[in-house]
């Protein structure tokens, strides 16, 4: 696919998806949408990580209200069936660790995208705000979902009635993020955490993402015997007998990915 809304690339088993509509602070379109959607399945399949971040001083600020009719109306139950669910599926889905570097604001769907992903790191300078309200909406894009689990049940009530921007060191606090940096090391920061997640067991980082997320609706037994399954398997990788091998000869293993 040409890519016209997003740059994409992938170097050192690195994938770099930046959201490019930097005048239009990275709102997300139609087509915006299906290249991401694209870029995520193509970098699970020849990536070890993938970095979701946007171009200009905005993360994404949600989606382009532009694209309303001259009434003001959109089809907003199509669109999030046949767009944004796919998408998110696709994140979810994507069996290498996602790392969201969030440079800037993160507004409601752009909020949500980056919440999606299995890591946030984001600028000081960054906020993240469920803007929904503001126009007569309810958070969508994953968010009715993903805000509970990250943050509780009050955290994200107040979050999404009141619509108020929660700054990157405010969201790391409370858990919405796992960290905040200040924005003269942001970009070496998520370049070093992509980098490790990169060199990382790939095979282990895709059981632990599977499990966390099984956990949120098995039993402790069946945790416990899926955890047991997903181990047994992690045993007769080669990452786990390079891992060993490198324990016992005192340096740092050099993980394959498989």
């Amino acid at each position: 696919m040409d890519y016209s809304e997003i740059q994409f690339s992938i170097q050192d088993n690195l994938a770099l998806l930046t959201l490019n509509r930097p005048a239009k602070r990275n709102a997300l379109t139609a087509q915006m949408r299906l290249e991401i959607t694209h870029a995520i399945r193509h970098a699970s399949d020849h990536a070890r990580c993938l970095v979701i971040t946007g171009a200009g001083d905005a993360f994404c600020s949600g989606q382009d209200l532009s694209t309303a009719d001259s009434r003001g109306r959109m089809d907003l139950e199509r669109v999030l069936r046949d767009e944004y669910t796919p998408m998110l599926e696709a994140l979810a889905q994507c069996p290498v660790p996602t790392l969201a570097a969030v440079n800037g604001a993160a507004a409601g769907a752009g909020a949500n995208l980056a919440l999606a992903c299995d890591v946030v790191v984001a600028s000081e300078a960054a906020y993240f705000t469920q803007a929904f309200t503001k126009i007569g909406l309810m958070p969508d894009a994953g968010g009715t979902w993903t805000l509970p689990r990250q943050i509780g049940q009050a955290k994200a009530m107040g979050a999404a009635l009141f619509a108020e921007p929660i700054s990157a060191t405010d969201a790391s606090a409370m858990g919405m993020i796992w960290e905040a940096v200040a924005e003269r090391d942001f970009v070496d920061q998520w370049r070093a955490r992509a980098k490790h997640l990169s060199e990382g067991p790939t095979r282990a980082y895709s059981a632990i993402k599977t499990a966390l997320r099984k956990s949120q609706q098995n039993s402790f037994d069946a945790q416990m015997d899926y955890e047991a399954t997903l181990q047994g398997q992690l045993g007769h990788t080669r990452d786990f007998l390079e891992g060993v091998t490198a324990f016992q000869e005192k340096r740092p293993a050099k993980f394959e990915g498989r």
